[in-house]
């Protein structure tokens, strides 16, 4: 059926998914300068195992934003007529949008990391989250989902139409 709206055309030219990709790019400008600023100093600051993990979450944050970034950039350039879906799909499998864990930020090397980082790894898992439902929404109607389904529903209307023309008179 060719006249299917996808979802993912609608969604990518909505406002929502332009709040969505201007808070991420927000994010990781502000991440960037804290983790060169602010974040820079306040690390020195900390004990030598803090340090320690204050490099490795800022690290897992700085991964998590750059997956991120990535994912809206994709589907930016298929909205603005860059890339096909066909070829963001394929461009897809590089981009690891990861589940957090809660047990990291639950843990007291968590607690011992300065509250600006703290609250960017939280705003990263949040914006994560919302990234990673739209995907799903996304795969469930290329994969076994909302094209399939009405392709399906045309065919039952056609052996249907079918069966009812064969059985009127001529």
């Amino acid at each position: 059926m060719s006249d299917t709206i996808r979802f993912v055309e609608k969604y990518t030219d909505s406002n929502q998914f332009k709040q969505l990709f201007e808070e991420g790019m927000n994010l990781v400008e502000e991440t960037a300068n804290y983790l060169d600023g602010d974040g820079r100093k306040e690390s020195r600051a900390l004990s030598r195992i803090a340090s320690l993990n204050y490099a490795t979450e800022s690290m897992r944050l700085t991964t998590r934003l750059m997956q991120i970034a990535s994912w809206l950039l994709l589907q930016r350039a298929v909205n603005e007529g860059e890339l096909t879906f066909d070829e963001a799909q394929g461009e897809k499998h590089k981009v690891r949008l990861r589940q957090h864990s809660q047990a990291n930020v639950e843990s007291e090397d968590f607690a011992e990391m300065p509250d600006a980082l703290q609250k960017l790894v939280l705003r990263s898992f949040s914006l994560n989250d919302r990234v990673r439902n739209v995907e799903r929404m996304l795969r469930s109607e290329t994969g076994a989902g909302v094209e399939t389904r009405v392709n399906r529903v045309q065919g039952d209307i056609n052996r249907i139409a079918d069966a009812f023309k064969a059985s009127q008179p001529n």
